[in-house]
């Protein structure tokens, strides 16, 4: 099967510009929000609001039925700002059941890769729903659409700098729930034919109550070519800070693949949430980059605004818009969870 890398296509930063942004609305009999949906469509209607300010938004629905629900609430944004695609999902993740968008200079200049989906690992059944999204929005936009489907990949458990490196974490790509019969290395030859990358920087471990097994968007980002921002713990005593100290350890070692020395930054973490006894995976890391805004979700804690200053001196051009997300991440994750970026192409 000739590969994407092979016919000259990259996945692009997130930070370049997108046409649009696709997200997959919730339900009220999904998984992801038990008892809690009223509570969370609020919080979707904000980030649509925000995100329609900045670009494009495609959204994701089961029918026409709820398309017609979701216009209603979404009354305050112009009505030429969203698109609507009746492809039914079982869950809001688009990050990780989406289509990963790569991209390259000659026509056509936009491709699909439509990896396997096993809902982190068979935790959440069923999921063909979400399993079929990408090359169903392939065929809706007319775009080619490379099968990795036998390859389970969710594109939270990835982060790229646009320019041949690739951050993700072992505890999730070298899951036996994920690929059991590949190994490091066959995983490496993976993500390099599918995404044009060209080395791959390991992490370790994800944060406590992430049922990802350790998506790297929760603990680690690209935020320039050269620039990671990492999760931090400052408290010794957190079930956390081993774990993200020894991440960080790592980082301060890594180089690009062309030798550049990786500069990090740190983002803190905010305070540890609990909900019916469980700890939820809150992370200022998990933040999306639009074309104009960033979106950060915020947990009403004196670190919220420490997170958002550092955001800002990253993306001094864009406007960084912190988002209540205390009801959101009961479904175990935030906005990079629920976003994926199509990059906009040159026009002829």
């Amino acid at each position: 099967m000739p590969t994407p890398a092979a016919n000259g296509y990259r996945m692009p930063a997130e930070w370049e510009s997108h046409e649009a942004t696709w997200v997959s609305w919730p339900h009220p009999d999904g998984i992801s929000f038990p008892g809690t949906y009223e509570n969370v469509v609020p919080t979707f209607v904000r980030m649509v609001e925000v995100l329609a300010t900045s670009e494009l938004v495609r959204i994701n629905v089961m029918n026409a039925e709820q398309e017609a629900e979701v216009r209603k609430l979404l009354k305050r944004v112009p009505p030429e700002r969203v698109e609507f695609f009746h492809i039914p999902t079982n869950e809001p993740w688009c990050r990780d059941h989406g289509p990963i968008f790569v991209k390259r200079e000659q026509e056509p200049q936009l491709a699909i890769v439509d990896f396997g989906y096993n809902a982190w690992g068979w935790k959440y059944p069923p999921c063909d729903f979400d399993d079929q999204v990408p090359t169903l929005i392939g065929k809706k936009l007319g775009l080619r659409v490379f099968d990795f489907g036998k390859f389970v990949l969710e594109g939270g458990s990835i982060d790229v700098n646009g320019d041949g490196t690739l951050l993700t974490t072992e505890s999730c790509l070298l899951n036996p729930n994920r690929n059991p019969q590949m190994d490091r290395a066959a995983i490496e030859k993976k993500l390099q034919e599918a995404l044009g990358v060209r080395k791959i920087l390991w992490l370790g471990n994800g944060i406590v109550g992430d049922d990802t097994d350790g998506h790297v968007d929760v603990i680690a980002r690209f935020v320039a070519r050269d620039t990671v921002l990492a999760a931090a713990e400052e408290n010794p005593d957190d079930e956390n800070y081993e774990s993200l100290k020894q991440n960080l350890d790592r980082l301060h070692c890594m180089t690009l693949d062309d030798g550049t020395p990786l500069k990090v930054d740190i983002l803190p973490m905010p305070p540890p949430i609990y909900r019916n006894g469980h700890r939820l995976p809150a992370s200022y890391a998990n933040f999306y980059i639009a074309n104009e805004v960033v979106i950060v979700p915020i947990f009403f804690d004196i670190n919220d605004q420490w997170a958002v200053s550092i955001l800002q001196q990253h993306f001094p051009t864009r406007r960084i818009v912190p988002i209540d997300c205390r009801e959101l991440i009961w479904g175990l994750g935030a906005f990079h969870c629920l976003t994926q970026q199509q990059p906009a192409v040159s026009r002829s």
